[in-house]
């Protein structure tokens, strides 16, 4: 489907017919990966043309590229990938505008998600998974909040329904949905306590947590603080666990995605459900949902400075399989850019 400029666009920079992307035929670890060379995709008639000025990764664009657990073929193709090309958050600037797109404009800096990988030069995007960057946020820090921000913003403030005053714990504080967690605890009235390596300690305070734990040296489910709302996402330790430094009608979110080979975390959640049912504690392991309406909220974060994300490292689009291997590992200070 053809796409419309609106009527500015005629000053815009001219679009190329063809780009550089990161692509794949097989499922495997980032060595299956290659730049290559390949047309320019089109917009269809509710989409957008974003030339990509900057796409972060995240720990489940590894779980699509490897096709581990085996349960996420389900979504992207049983035998091999059905999308060639990786990523999905990104930011950066429209070019050019389907026919029924009326929220964006030719020319808007934008940042938000796609399904069509974001790990390119450009990429079609759904007119209702983008909102604007505020002024004066660079693009490679937009890039970086999508997924993570609004993972851990659905978990603190929908499932949690965290309340002002509450004492919240955060484990992998420093890392990707860990950093934007503290910081989205502390805009919603929380004491929070960060669960970190001790290289690491300084930033998380730094993000704003009120209290700082150094898992290197202290076990923080043998201490006597309890708490009401804990966003787990590392899971390192066991369920029962968590459970004790659990208030009785707290909240635990286990949230780390890891799991067996084949259906991932599933056994975990249905376990954690089960015996919910059987607690005044609510254990609640979610899955995040992509929302206009919350990449909004961000957005407005983000103008206020209430949540400012940290880009650990930058890595030009020919190097992103080393961006995803770094993610891989799980040990990321905030959030690892591409750039094309």
């Amino acid at each position: 489907m053809a796409t419309t400029a609106l009527p500015h666009a005629a000053a815009a920079t001219p679009t190329p017919q063809r780009m550089r992307a990161l692509v794949y035929e097989r499922y495997g670890p980032p060595d299956v990966l290659r730049l290559a060379t390949v047309a320019l995709p089109t917009a269809g008639r509710r989409e957008v043309l974003v030339e990509v000025g900057a796409a972060s990764v995240h720990p489940g664009d590894s779980f699509v590229m490897t096709g581990r657990p085996r349960l996420v073929r389900l979504a992207f193709g049983l035998r091999r990938p059905r999308r060639r090309t990786p990523g999905m958050d990104l930011a950066g600037v429209v070019r050019a505008v389907g026919a029924d797109v009326t929220s964006v404009r030719v020319g808007d800096r934008v940042f938000g998600w796609t399904t069509a990988g974001a790990l390119a030069e450009f990429a079609t995007v759904r007119d209702d998974h983008l909102a604007p960057i505020p002024a004066g946020v660079p693009v490679d820090v937009a890039a970086a909040v999508p997924t993570s921000g609004m993972t851990a913003l659905q978990a603190l403030r929908d499932v949690a329904q965290l309340q002002s005053g509450q004492t919240v714990l955060i484990t992998g504080a420093s890392g990707g949905v860990g950093s934007f967690a503290v910081q989205i605890a502390k805009a919603l009235g929380g004491e929070v306590a960060g669960v970190c390596s001790g290289r690491n300690v300084e930033f998380v305070r730094q993000l704003g947590a009120d209290h700082v734990i150094d898992y290197e040296t202290t076990d923080v489910t043998r201490g006597s603080t309890r708490f009401d709302v804990i966003l787990d996402s590392v899971e390192a330790q066991p369920l029962a666990a968590m459970r004790r430094i659990l208030t009785s009608r707290g909240t635990l979110i286990p949230n780390s995605g890891r799991g067996g080979a084949w259906i991932g975390p599933l056994g975990r959640i249905v376990r954690a459900r089960l015996l919910s049912a059987f607690t005044r504690q609510r254990l609640r392991p979610f899955t995040s949902l992509g929302r206009r309406g919350d990449l909004l909220v961000l957005a407005e974060m983000l103008a206020s400075g209430e949540i400012t994300p940290l880009v650990d490292r930058r890595y030009a689009l020919a190097d992103a399989a080393d961006a995803l291997r770094q993610v891989a590992t799980g040990h990321t200070r905030g959030k690892v850019v591409v750039t094309p």
